[in-house]
């Protein structure tokens, strides 16, 4: 479960998220599960939270920065993350259908097994390994 007073902290608001976080820079939030529907985070600086599981449907996340952030399991249905910064951003199995992800920067992002029904994907920047073969190994 999420640590309550991280949760308590993301919910007075971007700002005092944000100043928080200058302040914590060697604490991760501990969001885990914890139930943001519908919040509005635009430009919250989250990089490397713990949101696996979270509920963040229709949430406002646009230029927010969840890099290297765990959201394995999240449901991001209907959120808008057009402009977030999620390189690294573990989202396997998160639940991304119709969700906004124009500009987003996803790269080196695991989106394994992630719904992507109906997601706005425009304009995304994602990096495309290239496996190099030589003598029958990578």
């Amino acid at each position: 479960m999420a640590d309550e007073s991280h949760v308590s902290v993301l919910k007075q608001g971007v700002e005092a998220c944000n100043q928080w976080r200058e302040q914590n820079l060697s604490v991760e939030p501990d969001l885990r599960r914890a139930e943001l529907g519908g919040a509005d985070l635009r430009w919250a600086q989250l990089p490397g939270a713990n949101l696996s599981e979270a509920d963040l449907i229709e949430a406002r996340l646009a230029g927010a920065d969840l890099s290297g952030a765990d959201l394995r399991l999240a449901d991001l249905s209907g959120a808008d993350l057009s402009k977030a910064e999620l390189c690294e951003a573990a989202l396997s199995r998160a639940n991304l259908s119709g969700a906004n992800l124009w500009r987003a920067d996803l790269v080196g992002a695991n989106l394994r097994g992630a719904d992507l029904w109906g997601t706005n994907l425009g304009r995304i920047a994602m990096a495309v390994q290239r496996i190099r073969w030589t003598n029958g190994c990578c």
